[in-house]
């Protein structure tokens, strides 16, 4: 017997986690069903990326546009703010979508609002099918994990759901308001409630990508621990966005997002987007916290040449960045935020994020134009969330005594923050933990 068919016999003995982690090459995804008796499905309920849920809005007479144009729907009912994202230029409708899709911070009561005569909802809630499809991109918004669990038997409206979110808000900390996130809350429990009793009452698994992961893990925190003991399975968590914040969101917010992905666009996107962008409370909902990332001069996120701004400081760095207006909407968060402790979700759990890909972890805008992108000094994480915001969310997970038993966290390396769930690797361990959750 040769020695490579040696090897081969050696790898059957071993586990099948650790067979597919020393098999040469990444794994192929294995599309066939489980046998009946050794998984039984319980219902998932998709919460996806910050980009992925289509928005509609409708213009009432109070609505006051900036030009004519930008009124030519008013009181002609419901139509696609934010939904298929190449119509946007093809109609000339980008400067009335930046418009209307802004949000105005109303200090009195707490909470942002829409423009005034700008209504909107959130479209296809409760479908897996129904997250925003970008035409160049068609994979970006859970489609392929969408497709691989209905490969092993989940389908659309009995077992498997989506529950999209209004991106431009952020889950409330607690004491703090958010009438978007109540309303969704609401609907989001009811519709876990509803795929629990439509299959024999089984659990729901709720999974997360991203900014999904922490909106699912806001929810899960805040719902009533007996409910949650009812009606939750397995929280799974895909590169979720953490309690600890990181850089990322700093750079978006100085010099422009491009989350929002506008084809056909000939100015610079990120610019051309940056009001609108800042306008949202989920802009700075993840800014870095010292506890993460310190707050003395050894520790500068920002570097200009006038002065450096450390994660205390980003109040002050909003202001210098142009950005004003959400230095006081940053403030009144951060501040009920110092107020709370870590919170556990105290459901079985699984974060899975990805590891060793270059990670901005502090922003060089030496002249201190942000109109620029700035120079970038990296670390190591996912390409976007830095590897000390997971592992400051791992302890935090491991500290609490009722928590750490149900936790189980992985890093892979080489696994990029936005195609966790799209490359076929990473994509086949994901799949292999909402299996396993199944079993559990």
């Amino acid at each position: 017997m040769g020695i490579v068919s040696l090897l081969s016999l050696l790898l059957l003995l071993l586990p099948s986690g650790l067979r597919d982690h020393l098999s040469p090459g990444p794994p192929a995804i294995d599309h066939r069903r489980p046998p009946e008796d050794e998984v039984v499905l319980h219902p998932i309920v998709l919460v996806p990326g910050v980009s992925c849920s289509e928005l509609e809005a409708r213009l009432t007479d109070a609505y006051r546009p900036s030009t004519p144009h930008c009124g030519a729907l008013k009181g002609k009912g419901w139509f696609g703010l934010w939904a298929n994202c190449s119509e946007l230029p093809a109609h000339h409708y980008v400067d009335c979508f930046i418009e209307q899709m802004r949000l105005v911070y109303d200090p009195a009561a707490g909470d942002y609002r829409n423009l005034p005569g700008v209504e909107t909802r959130v479209r296809n809630f409760g479908s897996a099918r129904g997250f925003q499809r970008n035409p160049e991109h068609t994979d970006w918004c859970l489609e392929v994990l969408w497709q691989e669990l209905e490969r092993i038997g989940y389908r659309d409206g009995d077992t498997m759901f989506g529950a999209p979110y209004d991106l431009r808000h952020a889950p409330p900390l607690p004491g703090q308001k958010s009438e978007a996130f109540a309303g969704y809350f609401q609907r989001l429990a009811r519709l876990i409630e509803g795929a629990s009793e439509g299959n024999r009452g089984r659990k729901a698994i709720l999974f997360g990508h991203s900014y999904g992961g922490m909106v699912a893990l806001e929810f899960v925190r805040g719902a009533p621990v007996a409910w949650r003991e009812r009606h939750i399975k397995h929280l799974v968590l895909a590169a979720p966005l953490p309690d600890g914040g990181f850089v990322q969101p700093v750079r978006l917010f100085a010099s422009g997002s491009d989350l929002l992905y506008v084809p056909g666009m000939t100015t610079p996107l990120a610019l051309t987007l940056r009001p609108m962008w800042r306008s949202f409370e989920s802009s700075i909902a993840n800014f870095p916290t010292p506890a993460v990332f310190g707050g003395g001069d050894d520790a500068p996120l920002v570097v200009t040449r006038e002065r450096n701004y450390s994660a205390a400081d980003m109040e002050e760095f909003l202001a210098a960045a142009g950005g004003a207006a959400a230095a006081e909407r940053f403030r009144r968060r951060r501040t009920v935020a110092g107020r709370g402790r870590f919170r556990a979700p105290m459901v079985p759990t699984t974060c899975i994020n990805g590891v060793g890909i270059e990670t901005p972890e502090r922003l060089v805008y030496w002249d201190g134009d942000f109109d620029k992108d700035p120079e970038q000094v990296n670390g190591d994480g996912d390409e976007d969330i830095n590897l000390v915001s997971m592992l400051a969310f791992d302890e935090a997970m491991r500290r609490e005594p009722g928590q750490n038993r149900m936790f189980k966290t992985i890093k892979l390396r080489g696994a990029r923050h936005g195609t966790i769930i799209t490359e076929d690797w990473s994509l086949k361990r994901v799949m292999q933990e909402i299996l396993q959750a199944n079993r559990i």
